[in-house]
This record gives structure tokens, C-alpha cells and sequence, in this order.
């Protein structure tokens, strides 16, 4: 690389670095906002194999208190997991007064790996998409404030980044036998995406959506968190940038792949503040 090209990267990361700082200062003061008001907060990651979600959760805890904060990322279901109400495993990591619950993947498993690999039937795929927006209500009702994120990437970023999970020892632990397959059901896992936002986003608990194939994501001012923290804060502690290529706002599935033969879907994305003033409206109605 020339001296002229590392002056010129320099910049951007400089500029990386000042937003990096500036956003996790905005989540030390979310999480002072949610301590002193006794709030709970549980925020889904969920997206490809490779898309950023470690990145993503270690940035936004690097500067908040543990004793606050939990990251929740469970393995294998067991024979009593199999066996029990869908949710029973997931119930036990919710959210206690006073906390902010992270998860690196949750229960929309069964609407994506266990779908796409033949792990769930489908009538429990079909059972579960009935029952999850009624379970999440539930949640909202009772005082839990529900964020869901899906991060995507291009076919050839993730190829690219399986590749590098082979060749480098500290990303070797990511590595999992889905990774061998994860390419070869490309539009498997595309439609069942599609089938999962067309299901299961709503007013109350929507999908925020980031198709981004850099290490940063672009910052918009329109949407705010409880205590006036960026909504997008979540999407954009990845690191610095090789490409600025990120959507957020409306989900597009025709991507940067021409590969990908996503069905376009229009997901209208509502801050925090529009999904309570729905909560409150239904609940008059009622």
C-alpha cells in the first residue's frame, strides 16, 4: 500500500473512531436512563453465519456495566429443551428490571437454521410463527422493551469472511459445521428470511434490518432510543469501514449479490418511541 493511500484511510478511521466514541458514550447514558428508571431492555441479533453479530454486541458492551448487562447465546438445545414449550429455554434469560439482555441469536432460530437444516418439522416452524408475535406482545405488555436486528451480507463478503474464520486462530472459534453448508443454501436461508420478516414484522415489535458488507454502518438522526440515544447506535460499533455499503431503513432484498434471488420486501422501520405509542393505542382499544 502507498504512503498516499494510508494518509488518505486515515481520516476515515479517525472519523470511525470519534463516532465509535461518541456512540458508546450515548449507551453509557441509555444504560444510566434504563438503571435509574427500571427499565428492561432485550435486543435480538439475528442474520447470516458471519455477519458481524459478535462485533456488533462486543462494541456495545465494551464500555457498560457488567452487572447491568448480559450477552445470552445459547448452544444446542438439550432432549429437555426438545421437549418442552418452544420458549421454556429462552424465558429464564429475559430481562430483569435495571437490565439490558443482548442476544446472539434467539428464538427466530427455528424460523432460520432450524428451517433451512431440516432441525425443526413444518408444523413446529409453522406453530412457531403463529405463536411468536403473540409471545412477544406479551413481553411488551409486561414492560419489556423489545429490539430485533438482522444483519446481512453479500454471498461473495461471506464467503469471504467463512474463509478467513479457517485461516486465522483468534476467529477459529467461530467455526461450526453449519459454516460448510452456509453458502451451499444461499436461497434457502434467503426465503426463509424473506417468509420470517413477512410474519413476524409488525408495529409493536419490528424488524431493524442492516445490509452492510463493511465493519461500520452509516448513522441516521431520525430515530432514537428511550433516553435519545441513536436506535442505529446497535448497527454501527463494527469497526472500521473497507466499504460504506449499509442499509438501514428499508429492507431490500435485491442486494449487491445478483445471486440472491430475494423477493423485494418493503419493511417500514419505527423507532422506539412509534412501537410504545403503538403499545398504548392498543391498549385503549382494548
Amino acid at each position: 500500500m502507498s504512503k498516499n493511500a494510508k494518509k488518505s484511510d486515515k481520516p476515515a478511521s479517525e472519523g470511525y473512531k470519534q463516532s465509535l466514541h461518541h456512540l458508546q458514550v450515548e449507551l453509557v447514558k441509555l444504560q444510566r436512563h434504563l438503571i435509574k428508571n427500571d427499565l428492561q431492555i432485550l435486543i435480538l441479533f439475528e442474520g447470516r453465519d458471519a455477519a458481524g453479530k459478535d462485533g456488533v454486541i462486543k462494541r456495545i458492551t465494551q464500555h457498560l456495566s457488567p452487572r447491568e448487562t448480559r450477552v445470552v447465546a445459547l448452544g444446542k438445545p438439550s432432549d429437555r429443551d426438545r421437549h418442552s414449550w418452544y420458549f421454556q429455554r429462552y424465558v429464564p434469560h429475559l430481562p430483569s428490571t435495571q437490565e439490558m439482555v443482548l442476544m446472539n441469536r434467539s428464538w427466530y432460530n427455528r424460523a432460520g437454521v432450524e428451517r433451512v437444516m431440516g432441525y425443526s418439522s413444518d408444523d413446529q416452524v409453522r406453530d412457531f410463527m403463529k405463536s411468536v408475535l403473540p409471545f412477544e406482545h406479551m413481553l411488551v405488555d409486561d414492560g419489556i422493551q423489545l429490539f430485533k436486528y438482522y444483519l446481512d451480507i453479500s454471498k461473495e463478503e461471506q464467503k469471504r469472511r467463512l474463509k478467513d474464520r479457517r485461516v486465522d486462530p483468534l476467529k477459529q472459534w467461530k467455526i461450526s459445521p453449519i459454516d460448510k453448508v452456509a453458502i451451499k443454501h444461499w436461497d434457502d436461508y434467503s426465503a426463509a428470511r424473506n417468509e420470517m420478516f413477512e410474519r413476524t414484522h409488525n408495529e409493536i415489535t419490528p424488524w431493524y434490518v442492516t445490509r452492510d458488507n463493511s465493519k461500520t454502518a452509516r448513522l441516521p438522526d431520525d430515530e432514537r432510543w428511550p433516553g435519545g440515544s441513536s436506535v442505529t447506535a446497535m448497527l454501527s460499533l463494527r469497526g472500521p469501514a473497507r466499504k460504506k455499503d449499509t442499509l438501514i431503513g428499508e429492507y431490500c432484498g435485491h442486494g449487491e449479490n445478483r445471486d440472491d434471488h430475494d423477493e423485494r420486501i418493503g419493511l417500514q422501520l419505527h423507532g422506539a418511541e412509534d412501537a410504545e405509542h403503538q403499545r398504548v393505542e392498543r391498549d385503549g382499544r382494548n
